[in-house]
This record gives C-alpha cells, structure tokens and sequence, in this order.
C-alpha cells in the first residue's frame, strides 16, 4: 500500500514523487507532463529562461496534462561583478573557444534574466507550485504567490536554511543531501559547510520544522523512496533518474555518460557556472582545476562557459560539455518516465509489504 502523505495531499497528486527542477533544456514539456499524468509531479526548471519562453512552455505542457505541476527559479543572490576576475577568465578559456571555433566573448551586459519578470508570468500563469533555489524570495513576492493560491516549496542543505525558509512561509522544504547533482542549493552558509548527506540532514530537519519535508539527493529507485519515509521526510525529490529517460531533454552523450558511470565519477565544481554543482567529471573540470584566478561569481562564470558548453554538445564533445549528476547515477536506467514512477510506486508498496512481513530479517 502506497503513503498518502502530506505532501501528495497538499500538492494534490497521487504519489509523493517530484521531478527536480533540472534547468538548462532537460526538463521539457514532455518530461514534465509525463511525470504529473503519472501521478507525480512534473517541474519545470525555468531558471535560464526568458518570460516569453517560461509562458510558452507553461503553456505547453497544459496541452498536456491537466495534472498539477510546478516551475523552478533561482532567487537573486548578491553578484560580485569584478571585470578583472572576467578579464582572467575570458583569457584561460580562449584556447577553448579557438577549438570549437567561437570568434567572440560572451555579451556581458546582461548575463541573467528578470526574476521578477519571471515572477510575473508564474503569477500570470496561475501556476499551481512553484519552487526556488539559492535562497529566498522577497515577502512580497511570497505574499502575491500565496494570493494566487499558488503552493511555495524551497530548497534547504542545513537545518538553519530550513527553520528559514519556514520564517518566510514557505510551504514545503526540500532537503538537499549532498549527493545531489546539479546546483548545490546553500544560501546561509560557506558550500564547505553544508555538504551533509541525506541520510544525516532529513531527520534533522524533519524534527526542527513544522511544515512537511521532501527528501533529495541519491534516491533513483524505491529503495530511496522508502529510506527517505522512514528518516520522515513526505516525499522524495528525484533528478538524476529522469536524466536518461527518453523524454528528457538532455544530450546523447550526457545519458551515455550517466549510463556508463559509477558512484566514483562525480565532484562538485565551481569551474562551469560559478557555483558549486555536482557532476561527471570531465576535461573542462579538471583543466579548469588547474586554473590559478578566481572563478567569477554564477552567474557570471555560467554566461563565460556557456557558448563553449553549447558548441561542445553540438559537436558531441562530451569532455568540455557541462553534465550534472547525483552520486547514485550508476543506477540510471533508460526507462520511459511514466514507467519510471509507475515501477518505483509498485516496488514502494512492495518493499512496505515486505517490510511489514519482516522479510528483510535475512536480507
């Protein structure tokens, strides 16, 4: 028998599974509506988008499902915006550039989108569930996201950033574990400090919040999923498990990459976006290890590499493209993303059961 929790209850979908905000062109129409008529929920993650793009793909994947699903943003954070530290790295990256045969350097006059015009559209839309990561919207913000009836879930890697995050009436936390790929979520402390793995963070801030918790971070199949109840979290966050699933925006050679990889092959980089991110590890991360300056703030850094990252995937060059993964991406599978969640809530009741049984007293 399948949970009925907090979390299905308040997001109103049948089963307590979300699929993480991955930013960047993965997480299409088609991924999303797939995962919210599955009975999960589907977000987009709409972070690097214009207005005009997150509209048309709201819109989108309303063709699709008329299941609730959500929209991911990345909340402003304080920029250091040193045209020295762009100078120095605009040099390190300009033998890449001559290999994929890029003529130019990036436009930095605007290097990131509105967020409050991306706010707008969320609020125009009628968005049933937004998420945030890096921190904290404004109250206002939250006050005309609240009125809109609009369910607000944020992004915590350390019990302070939790008790936060309910301070601001936000109405769901995701407990990021520092398995995580992608974009570590941290915004009140040094990254060093918050890389607390799943199994140590939930609890602790299942016990020192009131509002429900979601658990990310290493969880590609049930296993996870029942883990993740049993540490009291309502639900569980997945990313990494829908990377190689055939509606999955992502490149070939990136789910290749997934597919072949071990719980060895990632690291967590400033290097691509300047902010640290868990992925594969590849050239570009390694040669930029090498790299004496300072890498310049995200968003910064992501709008230096982002051409490179882009000319390497047009031309399959896997080992300078960016490739974000958590550190159970050994468990990818090629599953079709519906099948994806069916299969992971039959093994959930399944696994209950045996539970139950005391069946893994041999196990």
């Amino acid at each position: 028998m399948w949970p009925n929790t907090k979390v299905s209850k308040m997001l109103k979908i049948d089963y307590p599974i979300i699929q993480a905000p991955m930013a960047g062109g993965v997480t299409t129409p088609e991924l999303v509506a797939a995962v919210s008529n599955a009975g999960g929920l589907g977000t987009l993650g709409a972070g690097y988008m214009s207005p005009e793009q997150i509209r048309a793909t709201i819109r989108e994947i309303r063709k699709m499902t008329e299941r609730p699903f959500a929209v991911n943003l990345f909340s402003p954070e304080p920029i250091d915006e040193s045209p020295e530290k762009i100078i120095q790295m605009n040099k390190y990256l300009k033998h890449y550039r001559e290999q994929l045969g890029i003529h130019s350097v990036p436009d930095m006059r605007k290097y990131t989108e509105s967020f409050d015009e991306q706010i707008g559209v969320i609020l125009d839309e009628k968005v049933p569930i937004f998420s945030f990561t890096f921190g904290i919207p404004s109250s206002n913000i939250i006050h005309q996201l609240k009125n809109k009836g609009t369910m607000i879930i944020g992004t915590a890697t350390t019990v302070r950033e939790a008790i936060l995050l309910q301070e601001n009436n936000v109405d769901i936390i995701v407990a990021q574990g520092s398995e995580a790929g992608g974009h570590r979520g941290t915004f009140a402390s040094p990254f060093q400090n918050a890389l607390i793995g799943s199994m140590a963070l939930v609890p602790q801030i299942v016990d020192h919040v009131h509002i429900p918790v979601i658990a990310a971070g290493g969880i590609m199949d049930a296993r996870g999923v029942v883990a993740s109840l049993a540490l009291g979290a309502s639900g569980v966050q997945m990313g990494t498990a829908f990377l190689t699933c055939p509606e999955s925006g992502a490149h070939e050679k990136y789910k290749e990459a997934l597919l072949n990889s071990t719980e060895e092959s990632t690291v967590i980089t400033r290097s691509l976006t300047g902010k640290p991110a868990r992925g594969i590890k590849n050239a570009f991360i390694a040669e930029m290890e090498k790299f004496q300056g300072d890498v310049p703030d995200y968003p910064i850094q992501h709008v230096l590499t982002r051409e490179i990252r882009q000319s390497a995937a047009k031309q399959n060059r896997p080992e300078w493209m960016s490739m974000w993964a958590g550190q159970a991406s050994r468990l990818s599978t090629t599953w079709p993303a519906s099948e994806l969640v069916e299969q992971t809530v039959a093994d959930v009741s399944r696994i209950i059961q045996q539970l139950g049984n005391s069946s893994i007293q041999n196990a």
